[in-house]
């Protein structure tokens, strides 16, 4: 069986392709928009790697004309909130145009794939303590460009199953986490910074934005597990909202992280590190796909905070080398 996913070099598509790859059962394929320094990892271990622009209608024909895959997990996106504001129609049109051409062209060549339309939890915005945890049915609140783009991927992949029969299965994932993430994000950028100070790399000052806000983090290897068990198992044309159902504060990740160092480390707070609008808290309720899968999380968040940092205690060994 043939599968395709789209960012395959990014940081959940590349666990995704490993994951995959260690099953045993499928022949990867994947796209990149340009070649990273994963770019080889991955061909190496077997992926067969595209580089191609999705917001190209011709050239997606043409991709899953040669591909014709079984199931399509479509990770590609611009990912990082912050940039979205920066940027609001970069966002908005890589995110929507990229899923536009695939379920187009997936209806042209009369393709009967599975299609995993990835949101996020996002599209919630700001909700009352009251609404937690967050099942399917919490009304979308969104309160940035980035989650406005991931409702309408959402709502397009329910449009294209209810006009078209097109097999999409759509998923809501909480905050991932977990080893070869971009240090844009909260918990590499701690990890950065703590493995930068330990290699005398820079002053002892460890730089946060607001530690009140409460997520609900997931290893992104067990995310990668929860996506294909949905592809076999979900129903298509239903929503699925993956995390662990629990919150924890980025007050309580730096903590985590600052036993795990023997280094002395002011931290200090950087104005320009808060968002323009932030979520107090937000957490999953994953009832749903606990029942149509039987997965749960493998990962206890303190193993998935050491195995970050350990990322990037190698990554900063290896560029100071």
């Amino acid at each position: 069986m043939r599968i395709l996913i789209t960012g395959a070099d990014g940081f959940v598509g590349r666990h995704l392709a490993w994951h995959l790859l260690r099953l045993g059962t499928v022949e990867v394929f994947g796209t990149t928009y340009l070649p990273t320094e994963n770019y080889q990892y991955l061909s190496s271990a077997g992926v067969h790697l595209r580089q191609i622009d999705l917001t190209d209608d011709e050239a997606v024909r043409s991709l899953l004309a040669e591909i014709k895959p079984a199931h399509i997990y479509h990770l590609a996106a611009q990912s990082f909130v912050p940039r979205s504001f920066e940027n609001p129609w970069e966002t908005l049109r890589n995110n929507i145009l990229s899923q536009l051409n695939l379920m187009h062209q997936m209806l042209w060549l009369e393709l009967d794939s599975r299609f995993l339309v990835v949101g996020s939890a996002e599209i919630y915005g700001p909700i009352s303590p009251d609404d937690l945890p967050l099942n399917e049915a919490q009304p979308p609140n969104p309160s940035s460009p980035y989650s406005v783009s991931k409702l309408t991927q959402d709502m397009l992949g329910r449009q294209y199953f209810l006009s078209h029969n097109l097999a999409a299965i759509r998923v809501r994932p909480f905050n991932q986490i977990g080893p070869g993430q971009s240090k844009q994000f909260v918990a590499p950028a701690f990890a950065s910074q703590i493995a930068e100070i330990e290699a005398d790399l820079k002053e002892p000052v460890l730089l946060v934005g607001n530690l009140t806000a409460m997520r609900d983090f997931t290893d992104v290897r067990d995310m990668v597990r929860a996506y294909v068990l949905l592809m076999e198992k979900g129903e298509p044309g239903s929503v699925y909202n993956i995390g662990t159902g629990q919150a924890y504060s980025i007050q309580e990740l730096l903590d985590c992280l600052l036993t795990m160092t023997e280094a002395s480390i002011e931290v200090r707070q950087d104005p320009s590190r808060f968002r323009p609008v932030e979520v107090p808290i937000i957490v999953c309720d994953p009832t749903k796909v606990w029942t149509a899968t039987g997965w749960t999380p493998e990962y206890q968040f303190e193993d998935t905070l050491r195995d970050v940092l350990n990322d990037w205690r190698q990554r900063t060994s290896s560029r100071n080398a």
